[in-house]
């Protein structure tokens, strides 16, 4: 299975997808690296020897172009399936359908509770005892795509919302290489 990474930060999502095909746990190949901006994520991917490619929003005129560019930045790469992995850009409709059903995205609350950029700060303000994370399918709305796998966090009474965030990030990694790998032992994977 040919997979392309979108990062936007540190990418210890996307070392995760690395360290489990290196270590034979994942039979996926992690074709490309993209990110919106320069980040740690794609310097993880050139230690890996992975090829790496940006997609600048202020490289644009507006937004419609940059999301053209960036889905024929994809495409060039023909992925079965791409994952934003921490990757904190909202894609248009039109790049959303012409992946539709192959990209992969994590969110650090049990949807459909808590979606939207601050799902951590959001569980902890409205006093849950449990919140959690969410590896779901994107579509052309915020964090509304079919759910893929789901995990459990509590939540302790002295966290904070950088506290549990850790927490939630620890599983996350394991469930998004656990469900790339499901995916990967699925009969079906049309490339775009």
């Amino acid at each position: 299975m040919r997979v392309v990474v979108m990062v936007s930060g540190s990418g210890t999502n996307l070392q995760s997808i690395v360290d489990a095909v290196k270590a034979g746990q994942l039979p996926t190949e992690v074709v490309a690296v993209g990110a919106d901006k320069p980040c740690q994520g794609i310097e993880r991917a050139v230690a890996a020897g992975i090829e790496t490619f940006l997609v600048q929003p202020a490289d644009y005129q507006d937004r419609p172009a940059w999301n053209r560019a960036l889905e024929e930045a994809i495409a060039a790469y023909r992925p079965d399936y791409i994952v934003f992995a921490g990757f904190m850009r909202i894609v248009d409709a039109q790049l959303v359908d012409r992946f539709a059903g192959r990209i992969i995205n994590t969110h650090p609350a049990l949807l459909p509770s808590f979606p939207g950029a601050h799902g951590v700060r959001d569980a902890l303000a409205h006093g849950v005892k449990v919140t959690g994370l969410t590896v779901h399918l994107v579509d052309s709305g915020v964090d509304t795509g079919p759910i893929l796998a789901q995990a459990a966090v509590d939540v302790l009474p002295d966290d904070t919302e950088e506290t549990l965030h850790e927490r939630i990030k620890l599983k996350e990694r394991a469930l998004l290489v656990k469900t790339i790998g499901q995916l990967e032992a699925s009969p079906s994977n049309p490339q775009f």
